[in-house]
């Protein structure tokens, strides 16, 4: 995933924008875990509907996002874009739709990149032999067959490898960066291998790019500059990189032999998955909800992004349980080739380009599937307005917050084409840099009340939203 830089950073109290005057009600209302709320007279009579909604957090089938999210994980697995995988759950996923009566249910051709990993391994040959976990990076070239071997070199920066650059030649460089935040330290997972190339080394490794945690590497993309040699590049996890950085500052000799058959394919047919509850009034004006089916291959992808599809997709069944149907049509797509490429986002607004102008809200979960806090927007003043006053009534949830910034890799395409109003599902997101792009990305890791959670909030905002007399204004 690419996930939005401030899709962490969300805590504290709801952003209620000037004019909206809510105040708790005394005692709960039925079904929610929290007290009430009122404000503005319009919302007053989606109440009822939020009680309804948020109950089914509670009841029986409280466990069936997460249910599904387990057997989605736990028989497909991985999901890597071009896999048998991937296209064995699209289709399992297809036939689930239609049984849960979603509307229009079909997958949209989308033709998307085969990266294979290959073998892999590191070894220490000096000071004494011994392996390191790696991860290839996706996007990666291959070692020769008998692997390539180097002196370790390692820098904090870019800036220092610059400085250091006559060292680097016929050397491994490692990336030691501390992780700060992931749109800062993940620079160096797509830009090292062409950094260090470019001074003359032979392989690049990266210090995984999230926090520290059971030696586990981080895996995700990676990409070449023109022009720049094509040299070999992986993770290590982050206990390697401080294990290389205390013996350099002993004056220890590190030398390392990297073997890595990774390659690409032609690209392979894949697809993007649609279902709709049609509108009633304004059916080709469309609420846009989603998430991205492909995962990299470490784990099984159950938090990036199985539970994104997931809630996404279990918000329009719970809608359709209920017999909940807004002037407008909701749309669930799970998009393809997220991870490394981008596919899934570019085929679906250009296969619904003639459309996008009449797509009212954009809104991806892709940030996993935690405690939630609310939704990021990006848009105009009225429509976070709107936005503010429809997630009050989601405290009892504790997703009341209405952060700064909205959107996502996937629906960004769309969004860019035709200025679509854009949100994003914030979560409670403390653990979610120990699990990305990991082997650790279970979907044990997950609590089935925050999927049902997350779900009957993502249902509401938008069931308002298509309801509206209105469309959201745009920017």
């Amino acid at each position: 995933m690419r996930p939005n830089v401030l899709s962490f950073a969300l805590i504290g109290a709801a952003l209620l924008t000037p004019g909206s005057t809510w105040a708790q009600a005394k005692g709960p209302r039925a079904g929610a875990r929290g007290a009430a709320v009122s404000g503005p007279a319009w919302i007053s009579p989606y109440q009822p509907i939020a009680d309804r909604i948020l109950a089914t957090t509670k009841d029986a089938g409280g466990n069936f996002a997460w249910d599904r999210l387990a057997f989605m994980t736990d028989t497909f697995g991985p999901r890597l874009s071009g896999s048998a995988n991937l296209d064995a759950t699209l289709r399992w996923a297809e036939a689930e739709m239609k049984k849960d009566g979603l509307e229009n249910v079909r997958l949209e051709p989308v033709m998307a990149p085969q990266w294979i990993r290959g073998d892999e391994g590191l070894e220490i040959l000096e000071p004494f032999p011994n392996k390191v976990p790696i991860l290839g990076l996706g996007g990666s070239v291959s070692t020769r067959s008998e692997g390539v071997t180097g002196e370790l070199m390692i820098v904090k920066s870019f800036d220092e490898l610059n400085a250091r650059k006559d060292e680097a030649r016929g050397r491994i460089v490692l990336f030691n960066v501390l992780y700060t935040n992931y749109g800062e330290t993940v620079r160096y997972r797509g830009g090292g291998a062409s950094a260090a190339a470019k001074a003359g080394a032979v392989a690049a490794l990266v210090r995984s790019v999230g926090l520290p945690g059971l030696r586990t590497p981080h895996t995700g993309g990676m990409r070449y500059e023109d022009g720049a040699p094509k040299i070999p590049t992986a993770a290590i996890p982050t206990e390697d990189a401080d294990r290389f950085d205390r013996m350099a500052k002993r004056g220890q000799k590190i030398v390392l032999r990297l073997k890595m058959d990774a390659h690409f394919l032609d690209d392979a047919p894949s697809a993007n998955l649609v279902g709709e509850i049609r509108g009633t009034e304004n059916p080709d004006e469309v609420v846009l909800l989603g998430g991205h089916i492909d995962s990299w291959d470490p784990g099984t992808g159950a938090m990036d992004d199985g539970g994104g599809c997931v809630v996404t997709w279990e918000a329009l069944r719970i809608l359709k349980n209920l017999g909940l149907r807004p002037k407008r049509t909701i749309r669930v797509v799970l998009f393809t080739n997220e991870e490394n490429g981008g596919a899934g986002g570019n085929g679906y607004r250009d296969a619904h380009k003639a459309e996008l102008d009449k797509h009212v809200l954009a809104l991806e979960s892709d940030s996993g599937v935690f405690r939630p806090r609310g939704f990021g927007f990006t848009g105009s003043d009225a429509a976070r307005q709107t936005l503010s006053e429809i997630a009050a009534v989601l405290k009892p949830l504790g997703a009341d917050v209405i952060g700064p910034q909205g959107g996502g890799a996937d629906i960004g395409p769309s969004v860019a084409a035709a200025k679509i109003p854009s949100a994003s599902l914030e979560v409670d997101g403390s653990r979610y840099f120990l699990l990305h792009h990991t082997p650790a990305d279970t979907v044990d890791k997950l609590d089935p009340k925050d999927l049902a959670d997350n779900a009957a909030a993502i249902a509401f905002l938008a069931y308002v939203v298509a309801d509206l007399e209105a469309p959201l204004q745009r920017p």
